[in-house]
Order: C-alpha cells, then structure tokens, then sequence
C-alpha cells in the first residue's frame, strides 16, 4: 500500500499493477514515455505564453486514466499526463480531466485530492468535452485551452475534433490510432471487415472517405479493392489535410510516428493549432524525437 499525495512516484518501484484502491494501472512502453514527454514540454512553453498575453488557459485530459502508469522497462512509477500537467510552471488556470473508467477516475480524485483549479469527470468524453469543457474556453471569452486527445483506440468521434477546430481557441495532440485500424478495419481485403469495426473508424473520420486514400479498384484483372502500398503514411497524410480543410485547423505540422520494436507503426502523434507560433514550438521538439527513441 501507498500514499501516492506527496510521494515522488517516479523513483517507486513495483511488482504488480493494482494499488490498494483496486485500480489496475497502465504498463507503457517506451513510445508511450516519449509522448508523455513531448506534451509535458509543449504545456510548459504554451503555459508561458499565454501567461505573458494575459488570458485564461485551461488543460484538458479527454481520457486521463488514473494519473499514474508504469513503465514496461523498469517496472517504475511514471507520472502521467493529469500530473504532469498539474507540475506545469507557471500553472493552468484550470484543468479538466475525463476519463470513462470509474475506477480510474477516483483514483485520480484521491491522488489529486481536493483542488479548486480541477475538474475530474467520469463519463464518455465526446460528450462531455462538447457540453461541458469546450463552451468554457470560447475564444471570445479570452480564454484558451491545450487538449490532449489521446484515446486506446477509435474511441473518438470525429464531431469533437471538429468542434475544437472551429472554436479557434483549442490547441490539440492527438493519438492516432493506426495500430488499432489496421488490426480490425484496415485490412488488405476489406470485404472481410466486420461492419462494426468500419463504423467505429467511420466515427473516427467523420465519414467513410478514408477508403479512397486506402482502397484501389484499378490493380488488379477483376476490379477488387486492394489495399495500397504505403497505406499507413497514405492515412496518415489524408488525416492531416482533414485536420486542415474540414476541421478547420490552419497549423498542422507532419505527425510524429510511433514504432514498436520491429519498426511497425503503433500510433501516429498529430498536434493542431491556429497559431504559426504553436507550429514552430511542436516542429522543434518533434524533431529531437523523430529519429530517436521511437522504437
């Protein structure tokens, strides 16, 4: 058993995933530890920027888990993205942190104890983000939010990628499911895909045009739709001018791929914006992170 208020998590060392409140934590690999790195980078330059312009900004966590994971490689506590945000400097103004999972969400609640600048919310997130958090950092109001986006798989809908997009006052990262696409929707033959998987993409995308940057009829004798070579950075690009032109986004730097051990890719890391600056900022640190650690 522990007290996770006060303690310095990082330097814990465990032999099972589940603490005295029942909760079962996350094991990240590498990958996982570089994301969480970027982002605790890009909060704190973003943190000073709208500190020094004088507005409201707010973090949003859409699936937060229980604010603590362990690392793969050295069984280790690693914080996760609630605290990190919460050790930003100089501090959101608030926070917002959502996650489905009840069990998690509590556990969050006990390690963060009771603070006024956070909201912790148990529910579906493509609700409660659009209901809830996003009228509370309109831009007319002079308030600004980053959003972190980072689902298990398609849990996502479309609808708030685009909600955010047209608010003008959101920043978003986003993980990009491409493990989780490829593995049930994404495949060479797509005749054989459960229905039920390509709607959960097609809820991911918005709609079904995915298959056209996918899917060709003209490679073969009998007009079969096969799956194109390269489909992964294929994907990867038609979401990124998605992010432009139907999300609305004016700065969408080249997304951050993510590999496993064999160089396969897990995840793409999207990042959006509406300011040249945020670009120039996630540009820079992406790139210390392209070629290194990323397998």
């Amino acid at each position: 058993m522990f007290d996770c208020k006060g303690v310095n998590m990082e330097n814990c060392v465990i032999n099972n995933s589940e603490n005295h409140w029942g909760v079962k934590f996350d094991v990240i690999g590498p990958w996982s530890e570089i994301k969480l790195e970027i982002i605790k980078k890009y909060a704190k330059a973003y943190s000073t920027i709208l500190i020094r312009q004088g507005l409201y900004h707010t973090y949003i966590d859409a699936f937060a888990g229980a604010g603590v994971n362990i690392s793969r490689a050295t069984r280790k506590f690693v914080l996760g993205s609630p605290l990190n945000a919460l050790n930003v400097e100089p501090h959101f103004r608030h926070h917002y942190f959502i996650d489905l999972d009840s069990l998690k969400a509590n556990t969050l609640r006990k390690i963060v104890g009771n603070r006024a600048d956070v909201t912790i919310e148990e529910g579906d997130c493509n609700v409660f983000l659009q209901k809830k958090v996003f009228p509370n950092v309109r831009y007319e109001d002079y308030r600004r939010a980053l959003c972190l986006l980072d689902p298990y798989g398609l849990h996502l809908n479309w609808d708030v990628i685009r909600a955010a997009g047209a608010m003008q006052s959101i920043e978003i990262f986003l993980n990009f499911p491409m493990m989780d696409m490829n593995r049930n929707a994404l495949w060479r033959n797509p005749e054989g895909v459960d229905q039920a998987q390509l709607e959960r993409l097609n809820a991911f995308w918005g709609d079904g045009s995915w298959r056209d940057d996918i899917y060709r009829t003209n490679g073969n004798l009998f007009g079969w739709s096969e799956k194109v070579e390269g489909a992964n950075v294929a994907i990867s690009k038609a979401f990124r001018r998605r992010l432009k032109t139907v999300a609305g986004f004016k700065y969408v730097p080249e997304p951050l791929p993510m590999r496993n051990k064999s160089g396969g890719i897990l995840y793409y890391l999207f990042f959006a914006s509406h300011k040249p600056v945020a670009q120039r900022i996630v540009k820079d640190i992406f790139g210390k992170y392209r070629n290194e650690g990323t397998s």
